[in-house]
């Protein structure tokens, strides 16, 4: 009989998780649309993270920063640098405000999702998940990314920007163009793809030793967050940095 029991309780295992699904999202009925609510709930809250942070750590700003005021300014340090590595001395400063933002909105989103499983929250009718899960939060990321460097270039360069798709020679034009599409498609589906395996791993095991797995998986959930969030900022940086570059 105890042996039938522990058949039992792993086949139920397994159903529970091949019942673990991806696009079951909670939705808003506001008038004759559908809101997807997911991105709203779980991004208030992480701005709410944010906010917070922000408020604690400036408000008794010092000339010799001690804690909470020094961990924020190696925050910003952090960030600064990552610029103007990617963008040159005379060119980075403008842009530090846009980079820090497109990597605090991935990076806290993500470890938010690694430290925590938000599916394990019910809400009526699916899961909740991190922001950065829904496809729609890192298209909306890779196109600021496309609009910002398109920007850059033609702020600085004028109608000369469009020179760069002829170079090294007008064969590869076509080639040069299809690289502006591929751009913002590698960046969302990446984070994307990776954010999602990562929560769907966690979510398994979760269902499968519940009391055993989230502590032991939080570290390489947290790594591998943090490194999505600073190949995306990184990438950005460089897109934007290299449409502003002289090609003749």
């Amino acid at each position: 009989m105890y042996i039938e029991h522990l058949v039992v309780n792993k086949f139920e295992d397994s159903y529970q998780v091949s019942g673990v699904e991806v696009g079951q999202h909670h939705y808003w009925e506001v008038g004759n649309f559908r809101v997807h609510a997911q991105v709203p709930l779980t991004s208030w809250v992480v701005t709410a993270i944010l906010s917070c942070i922000s408020i604690i750590a400036t408000r008794d700003l010092r000339t010799v920063p001690t804690g909470n005021q020094n961990f924020i300014e190696y925050v910003l340090e952090f960030i600064r640098d990552l610029t103007r590595n990617q963008m040159g001395e005379e060119e980075y400063r403008p842009w530090v405000p846009f980079i820090g933002t497109m990597f605090l909105s991935i990076f806290v989103p993500n470890w938010s999702g690694a430290s925590f499983p938000w599916r394990i929250v019910q809400s009526p009718h699916g899961e909740l998940a991190a922001p950065t899960n829904d496809i729609n939060t890192t298209v909306a990321l890779a196109l600021l990314t496309s609009v910002a460097y398109f920007h850059a270039g033609l702020h600085k360069r004028g109608l000369s920007y469009s020179s760069k798709y002829m170079q090294p020679t007008p064969v590869l034009l076509p080639i040069n163009t299809l690289e502006d599409f591929t751009k913002p498609l590698s960046l969302s589906s990446r984070l994307f793809g990776n954010i999602l395996a990562d929560e769907l791993v966690v979510a398994v095991l979760v269902s499968l030793v519940p009391s055993i797995v989230p502590v032991p998986m939080m570290p390489p959930g947290l790594f591998t967050s943090a490194i999505q969030a600073l190949i995306f900022a990184t990438s950005a940086a460089a897109y934007t940095g290299e449409s502003m570059e002289d090609h003749h």
